[in-house]
């Protein structure tokens, strides 16, 4: 069985008067400890699919199992809870908290959980560790680089150990050095430590690190080479 099992997956969206469908019928499995990338234009429903894995979302219509458990399923709170303890969420513009140290904003996560403060502080210190950011543990985000930021944004991501870490376009604000420098931590938390990561990119460098690459247009599923063959047809 597959970690991630989508089946039928449909998302639709009311504007006005009009119904504007993000994913249709999308059936996909991800297995423990895969690196995916997810590729395709704006609009294609990548964000989407990463927000319905993350239990932020819920689809309109099909089935999407974690671990064998339904989402759909969970009360509001019981997906909270379960959120807390499956996934890790990476930001394309990383989300810190301003006012807050880079070792306050990973400790955030961690509030939610009945963890001792000496528990807390040994999972900020190793998370910080494994980003390679724990000589910047009392900076504010401000006074950090771009590539800096990301690195406490993925120790945040890590804290808690979950699962399943979903980054939405992790490079799109950084320069090239920066954007190689996080897709090798990725790389290595996943090869090392096992992580599925499912990432949203345009940028097929990136998409090269993972272990395979999935193409959507228009909510669905496309073959790369039917995508190679209508970038042709248009251009």
């Amino acid at each position: 069985m597959a970690l991630i099992e989508c089946r039928g997956l449909t998302r639709t969206y009311t504007k006005g008067a009009m119904t504007i469908t993000a994913l249709a019928n999308l059936d996909i499995d991800i297995e423990q400890g895969e690196f995916l990338a997810l590729m395709g234009p704006s609009g294609s429903g990548k964000t989407t699919l990463l927000n319905l894995i993350a239990g932020i979302d819920k689809p309109t219509s099909g089935s999407l199992r974690i671990d064998g458990r339904e989402l759909a399923d969970m009360s509001r709170g019981g997906l909270a809870m379960w959120r807390s303890d499956y996934i890790g969420y990476i930001f394309q513009l990383y989300n810190l908290v301003p006012t807050l140290t880079a070792y306050e904003n990973v400790e955030l996560p961690l509030l939610l959980h009945r963890l001792s403060r000496k528990d807390r502080h040994r999972k900020v210190v190793l998370a910080l560790e494994l980003a390679g950011i724990a000589d910047r543990h009392d900076h504010f985000p401000r006074q950090l680089s771009g590539g800096q930021e990301q690195r406490v944004a993925i120790a945040r991501a890590i804290v808690t150990d979950p699962k399943i870490l979903v980054a939405d376009e992790p490079t799109g604000d950084l320069d090239a050095s920066s954007a190689k420098s996080v897709m090798a931590l990725l790389t290595r938390l996943n090869k090392q430590l096992g992580k599925t990561l499912v990432m949203v990119t345009h940028d097929a460098h990136c998409a090269e690190y993972a272990g395979d690459t999935l193409h959507l247009e228009k909510g669905r599923l496309v073959e790369a080479r039917d995508l190679a063959m209508a970038k042709e047809l248009t251009s």
